[in-house]
């Protein structure tokens, strides 16, 4: 399962508590292979490679563009959107359990997932990979682990997040990094999505850094270094006297005024934060999740703890969102997820442009006024449909996204859809 080759990457890490969670997690999982992921070009040329070879991702038109279909049974069943009931933080017996956070007794909840992980990867290539959480080499940095079965994932972390590998090396042994563990489960179909998605768990773990996901795809439910890892920030955060928050961070560049001043933002899920980032004129460094430590200067400065967009594409067009629009209409990498297939070209809801009358989209043939075994209208693209791409090959990317020192904060910046009813 896992070549000499493999096997020595592992071993140049130094780090016992590495190799304990990898063997304990191949032998709970049980895949056909094992790849370990450095941060050599040749490495993360074999995941994009792999991606198309199993048909998780597929060629479009443009160079660089892929698209990835996530798991549908119907409008109201189906794998497009993050799981919020199956997503729990474990809870050991005794301790506080919020009302407002879904949880579940940690005893019962690893009894459960590891349960349903047992053989979960069988037939599958596991990838180890390693990335960093914020910049590298500064105070913001966290560590991370990610195994999994699917190179989608694998693949859209690569364009999110920062390599990790040679970095894990300066740890010399240590256990400070988190880690994430996750399969798709059964595969059916062409393209292969989840088959049982009635036994889909997102767990998080805070007591052992960790969060376990099984039987999904949709990159808020799989790619834990994202909103799942956002929880693990955050309780770290709390024991250590920082934030971790849903976040953007904006550069504003005044007309005619040689300089910068940068704004976070709070926004929840689906109410701009991405737009307001890439607004005409402005650098973006972040656009969903920041870290904010206190520093000498008096201010408190940020870090974007991811160096690319997991954008909603719904209503990017040419009028409304022009930076967007370019940059996933011009060659570049970019990973397209439950859009509408037409001809090699990607269509979504609301892109300013005739959308055809018929193709191929996360239901499978698609044609106008296509309905679900329940009736409901199917769309051309589904409305949470995603793009993923790097910020430093934005036209407005800051050029301190890198930057180990993150930026200084002078606002924060504080929205909403429902201020009638709960703050923001």
């Amino acid at each position: 399962m896992l070549s000499q080759k493999d096997y020595e990457k592992l071993y140049e890490l130094n780090n016992d508590h590495v190799i304990e969670i990898v063997e304990n997690f191949i032998h709970l999982c049980k895949p056909s292979k094992i790849t370990v992921i450095t941060d050599s070009e040749e490495d993360i040329r074999y995941v994009r490679e792999k991606c198309i070879e199993i048909g998780e991702e597929r060629p479009l038109t443009i160079e660089g563009h892929t698209v990835h279909f996530d798991g549908f049974v119907d409008m109201k069943n189906h794998d497009q959107a993050r799981d919020k009931e199956h997503t729990k933080v474990l809870v050991p017996e005794g301790e506080y359990a919020s009302p407002w956070i879904n949880t579940i007794n940690r005893k019962e909840g690893l009894d459960e997932i590891l349960n349903i992980m047992d053989g979960c990867m069988k037939g599958h290539e596991c990838v180890i990979r390693f990335f960093c959480l914020g910049p590298l080499d500064s105070r913001f940095s966290i560590l991370a682990l990610q195994i999994t079965d699917s190179f989608y994932v694998a693949h859209s972390e690569d364009l999110l997040y920062r390599k990790g590998y040679e970095t894990f090396k300066e740890l010399n042994g240590s256990d400070d990094f988190f880690y994430f563990v996750h399969s798709s489960g059964k595969l059916i179909g062409n393209p292969p999505v989840t088959k049982n998605l009635q036994k889909r768990r997102i767990y998080i773990d805070l007591e052992e850094d960790r969060v376990l996901s099984v039987n999904n795809q949709y990159a808020g439910n799989s790619l834990g270094l994202k909103k799942l890892a956002l929880r693990l920030a955050i309780h770290k955060a709390e024991k250590e006297g920082w934030l971790a928050e849903h976040f953007f961070i904006l550069g504003i560049h005044p007309k005619e005024k040689n300089r910068v001043t940068y704004f976070c933002g709070a926004y929840p899920s689906g109410c701009g934060k991405t737009s307001t980032a890439m607004l005409p004129g402005q650098t973006i460094i972040g656009d969903d999740i920041a870290y904010l430590r206190p520093w000498g200067d008096g201010y408190s400065h940020a870090a974007n703890i991811e160096s690319g967009v997991f954008g909603i594409i719904r209503d990017v067009n040419p009028l409304h969102d022009p930076e967007i629009y370019k940059a996933i209409t011009t060659p570049k990498e970019v990973i397209f997820t439950n859009v509408l297939i037409n001809n090699g070209k990607p269509y979504w809801l609301g892109m300013g442009s005739e959308i055809p009358e018929n193709g191929f989209n996360f239901s499978g043939g698609w044609y106008d006024g296509k309905t679900d075994e329940k009736g409901i209208q199917i769309p051309a693209a589904h409305p949470n449909a995603r793009y993923t791409v790097r910020i430093e090959e934005l036209a407005n990317g800051d050029p301190n996204l890198q930057n180990p020192d993150g930026v200084p904060i002078h606002a924060i910046f504080y929205g909403g859809r429902d201020s009638d009813t709960m703050p923001p």
